[in-house]
């Protein structure tokens, strides 16, 4: 008996080792490029303010007839398991890409739609031009936004990426899928749960 209690403690010792070991792990690392904005409530958001926490990215507009919405869903069910776990150090920034018309006022117009967990968190950004965004985009976060001169629609990439504390862009992930398991919605969290670890153990 005594002997199957200690072979117990040593599994477990070495379940717990094996957990603990398991660190979060960069596709890439890409400082971006300093930005302040207004975001949909009026207020200066900058890459130096975020700072300090990870966050989510994405580029989105409100007159977008295609993947935007099923994208600003997607990205609230990544909050949902979020604040379900009680995790609270992070932030979501979307980056309108038709900065003409997404006003502070419009963007939260579009916000007010979805079932989002914690508005708080969430910036949805504008107050810069069309010729801005597309150079952001493609220079700083390595992601496509094009204007289409022949209609209001915006072609853009459909990727939520994740930005660590210190304001560099490390992982990508699909924000949109037609396939019912193709956006990696667990897989975001996991990711997002471990840097706040990492910094919070760092502290």
């Amino acid at each position: 008996m005594k002997i199957k209690h200690w072979l117990l403690v040593i599994v477990a010792a070495l379940v717990l080792s094996a957990c603990s070991n398991t660190k979060f792990k960069e596709d890439f690392d890409v400082e971006l490029a300093a930005f302040e904005h207004i975001n949909h409530r009026g207020d200066q958001v900058s890459l130096d303010s975020l700072k300090g926490k990870p966050w989510l990215g994405m580029y989105i507009f409100t007159n977008c007839n295609t993947v935007c919405q099923p994208m600003t869903y997607n990205m609230t069910e990544v909050q949902d398991i979020l604040v379900k776990k009680g995790i609270e150090d992070y932030n979501i920034v979307a980056f309108s890409v038709d900065p003409e018309t997404d006003t502070p006022e419009v963007l939260t117009e579009y916000l007010s739609r979805y079932p989002v967990p914690d508005e708080s968190k969430w910036n949805l950004l504008t107050g810069y031009n069309q010729k801005y965004i597309e150079q952001y985009a493609l220079k700083s976060t390595k992601q496509l936004v094009r204007d289409d001169p022949n209609s209001d629609q915006v072609t853009h990439s459909v990727t939520f990426f994740l930005v660590d504390e210190n304001g560099r862009m490390v992982k990508n992930y699909s924000g949109y899928s037609e396939e019912a398991d193709g956006v990696p919605i667990d897989l975001i969290v996991e990711d997002l749960e471990m840097l706040i670890e990492e910094r919070l153990n760092k502290a």
